[in-house]
């Protein structure tokens, strides 16, 4: 079993280092460009539309707000791995891998737009009623793939089954390290908050998150900013850091090993790839159920997503280790609690431990909310509403056992089954890339063109 084990470790390894970083990579470049930059050469268009109207309601079809499937996207995203992921990259690729970060991010964004509009655009109701849309149905019905979206809708109802138990794992551990609970009566109240949420459907996740999500990563980057104005006089050079060892290696100190340009770029592009999702097809089976009246407006919401993930929160997190200089005195081994280390040293060990930890679990929990939901929907596809709902009590149950720390076997293919999603989404996603420039096209003819007219119009008048 260990040798079994070492080889599913191996060729993860393998399939996470360059070949996904140029799969998700290139696919973005792709995109970008079949968009015509549109991330860029709109982003002020973006901001206003989604930012500025937050608390917008839209009256075209859908059964969430605009921002609820954002938010609800988001949960799943905005989790563990900001707080622990970005100071691991750091550990091992220097500060200049935040500088590929915020680059994967930007290409990025043209994936996540493309896979919002897809997914908006493919969209149908299914037996309740609800919008449902995902990879699963734009493969099928864009491309006439119907095995490779039930390939796509089957991987991922397995992978979220061992992305709960890990969730659910790290949860329970961090909980029982701060607070001294065991960890199966975390699991008990975890499973019973996730289950009164779920039981909603979208709308209640919806509604639940449009207002979780934004005291959740408040809280947070108050707690940021709190050790950014303790250490304000180091930002300076804590971004010249990240400029300077983008390009040029960065030797050994203290418990920092030293990293070459090849590490940073390596950890930068895995970090900001793996951050926000983008290309892992997750996000549109959220905004499918967005009430939008065309398929590129929500697709502003994706590209928004990957902003307040990857260029605010994983921002935030990287200035609060580089500035705070405990990347430079904690060990790579324990990279993922210099966060906490960071917060500590300005609030104190108690109060620093207990307002990461309760981050921790709030950002977790809302991920397992969301992505229990994911799971249901490919369940939905493959066998119909019915077993669904048989499917959602067995994630549910995952929860549990995951908190302590079962079924550790299954957790070793987590990796190799979200590669075994990536791989058909981003395809699907050149080969529908055509639909998407023409919808693009349209939105800034109807909308941004047109806005531009009447602002012209009043300015003569």
């Amino acid at each position: 079993m260990e040798k079994f084990e070492q080889v599913i470790a191996s060729i993860t390894g393998w399939i996470w280092g360059m070949p996904m970083i140029l799969l998700l990579l290139g696919g973005g470049i792709f995109l970008s460009i079949r968009i015509g930059f549109f991330q860029f050469r709109y982003f002020p268009h973006i901001i206003k539309e989604t930012f500025g109207k937050i608390f917008s309601k839209d009256e075209a079809p859908g059964s969430v707000t605009p921002f609820q499937a954002t938010t609800s996207a988001l949960a799943s995203t905005i989790g563990a791995a900001n707080i622990v992921g970005v100071p691991v990259a750091i550990a091992l690729g220097g500060p200049g891998a935040i500088f590929w970060m915020w680059l994967v991010a930007m290409i990025g964004m043209a994936s996540k737009y493309t896979e919002v509009v897809l997914g908006v655009k493919y969209r149908t109701k299914n037996e309740a009623g609800e919008w449902t849309g995902g990879p699963m149905h734009y493969i099928e019905k864009g491309l006439g793939w119907k095995p490779v979206a039930s390939f796509f809708a089957f991987f991922l109802m397995l992978e979220i089954l061992a992305s709960t138990m890990v969730q659910s794992n790290s949860l329970s551990q961090t909980v029982e390290s701060a607070f001294n609970i065991p960890p199966v009566v975390t699991g008990i109240a975890v499973l019973v908050l996730v289950a009164l949420v779920t039981l909603g459907g979208i709308q209640r996740i919806g509604s639940v998150t449009e207002k979780f999500i934004p005291i959740m990563v408040g809280i947070y980057l108050v707690s940021a900013i709190i050790v950014l104005v303790a250490n304000a006089s180091e930002i300076p050079a804590a971004f010249a850091l990240i400029f300077q060892h983008a390009f040029t290696p960065i030797s050994a100190a203290g418990g920092f090993a030293g990293a070459g340009v090849a590490a940073a770029i390596r950890w930068g592009l895995a970090r900001g790839i793996y951050s926000n999702e983008a290309g892992m097809g997750t996000a549109p089976i959220a905004h499918a159920a967005a009430m939008t009246e065309h398929p590129a407006k929500q697709g502003l919401w994706g590209i928004f997503e990957v902003v307040i993930d990857t260029l605010v929160v994983c921002t935030m997190t990287a200035l609060v280790v580089l500035t705070s200089g405990v990347w430079q005195d904690v060990p790579t081994e324990k990279a993922s609690t210099m966060v906490v280390e960071a917060l500590s040293s300005v609030v104190g060990d108690s109060i620093g431990g207990a307002i990461i930890s309760i981050c921790l679990f709030f950002f977790v929990l809302s991920t397992v909310v969301v992505i229990v939901f994911y799971g249901e929907k490919q369940a939905e596809y493959l066998f119909g509403l019915r077993f669904a709902k048989v499917m959602r009590f067995v994630y549910l149950a995952a929860i549990i056992v995951g908190a302590i720390g079962g079924l550790q076997f299954i957790w070793q293919f987590l990796d190799l089954m979200l590669a075994m999603i990536i791989l058909p989404n981003v395809i699907a996603l050149l080969f529908l890339s055509g639909e998407v420039k023409e919808l693009t096209q349209d939105y800034i003819n109807k909308y941004i063109k047109k806005d531009k007219g009447n602002k012209k119009q009043q300015n003569t008048a």
